[in-house]
């Protein structure tokens, strides 16, 4: 199993918080990797927040590719991180960690944020097939406002290697994940989170479902569902697909992946909608056990379980301030002043949501098709 560590806050709040949380559950996860996405940029960022931002790795000839290909696209830099490394006994550092924030090419400077998002998804598939084979080149996200870190070594370590320690490097939504190594072998691109287009989700679980749903899913003609290093990948691109290229409201990100049966469907109201989205999205339906923790574009936050209910997750802190966890020992490391009576354990029908600037938490029922 993985370990899952994740925090909305209406404050800038350090990466390290997350991490020193997965720290309290080690025994969960074997120090394999971390990996960090961080939305609503505080520090060195805060002001930055229209440009669109890089996260990778590189080596040295990848970085003048890198260089190469975004002046010859348009693209303008803007800004700069590149970590403080220190050396850690068992990670072997690469080259160059970066976080660049770009200006867009001029013939995009008006065009419509889907037409934006676009540019910025087949910049990031290009760079990724450039750099693929060699490996000279990792992209993790190219999107406004957001940054991605992976590597392979023990979170807290890991954290402590990129100077996060140290760095006034903030956000108000940080994702961490550190990994139990199973159905894989150790590679960047299967570290958990994973991102497209303002959709960002990690897993602790093993995807049973997942090469029939990896087969609809790059059946739909979208550039961005591929790679899948990782059978959890599907999961962030069933979100994506459901709420961006479909229009669906978040809740029904949870009817599409774990469909009720037909008698419980017709209890709902939108009976009808349910059972289109059943036959017609069938091949979505997750088969646990997995307990995912995402966020949208707009800065909500969520969790949910497959119906077989067999990871453990907790939702829980204090207006202003929530942690989602793979246990409760994270969420005492997070906010230890909540009031833990309060604390969510969601069930097979539930999804937990905290609404932007971490202003409240709701549980979605699917029974009762409400919150």
């Amino acid at each position: 199993m993985c370990r899952l560590a994740a925090v909305t806050s209406s404050d800038y709040v350090s990466p390290m918080e997350p991490v020193l949380a997965l720290e309290t559950m080690k025994e969960g996860h074997d120090g394999s990797g971390l990996g960090l996405t961080l939305k609503d940029l505080g520090g060195e960022f805060e002001k930055l927040k229209s440009y669109p931002i890089l996260s990778g790795i590189c080596s040295t000839k990848g970085m003048e590719t890198l260089e190469g290909f975004m002046k010859k696209a348009g693209f303008k830099l803007k800004h700069q991180w590149n970590p403080k490394v220190k050396p850690r006994k068992g990670i072997e550092a690469r080259d160059f960690y970066f976080a660049t924030a770009y200006d867009y090419p001029a013939s995009y400077k008006h065009k419509s944020l889907s037409e934006k998002e676009d540019l910025l998804l087949n910049t990031r598939l290009s760079l990724r097939r450039i750099g693929e084979a060699d490996q000279s080149i990792f992209v993790f996200s190219f999107y406004p406002d957001v940054i991605t870190l992976k590597e392979v070594g023990d979170p807290l370590e890991t954290a402590e290697f990129f100077g996060l320690d140290k760095d006034t490097l903030k956000a108000k939504i940080i994702l961490a994940q550190g990994r139990q190594n199973t159905n894989y072998a150790i590679y960047l691109y299967a570290c958990h989170p994973f991102f497209i287009q303002g959709f960002s989700t990690m897993t602790n679980g093993e995807n049973t479902a997942f090469v029939p749903i990896r087969e609809f899913l790059m059946g739909r003609g979208l550039p961005g569902y591929i790679g899948y290093n990782s059978d959890s990948e599907v999961f962030t691109h069933i979100l994506h697909y459901t709420v961006r290229q479909l229009g669906f409201p978040l809740h029904y990100y949870k009817d599409v992946i774990t469909p009720m049966k037909d008698n419980e469907i017709s209890q709902r109201k939108d009976a009808d909608a349910l059972r289109l989205i059943k036959q017609s999205m069938r091949q979505l339906c997750i088969d646990g056990p997995n307990m995912v923790i995402g966020f949208t574009p707009d800065g909500t936050c969520f969790m949910v379980q497959d119906s077989k209910k067999l990871r453990p997750g907790v939702v829980g802190g204090l207006k202003g301030k929530y942690g989602l966890m793979s246990e409760e020992c994270g969420l005492d490391s997070l906010i230890p002043k909540r009031d833990r009576a309060k604390d969510i354990f969601p069930m097979k029908y539930d999804m937990v949501i905290v609404t932007p600037e971490a202003k409240e938490v709701k549980v979605w029922n699917q029974l009762q098709g409400r919150v």
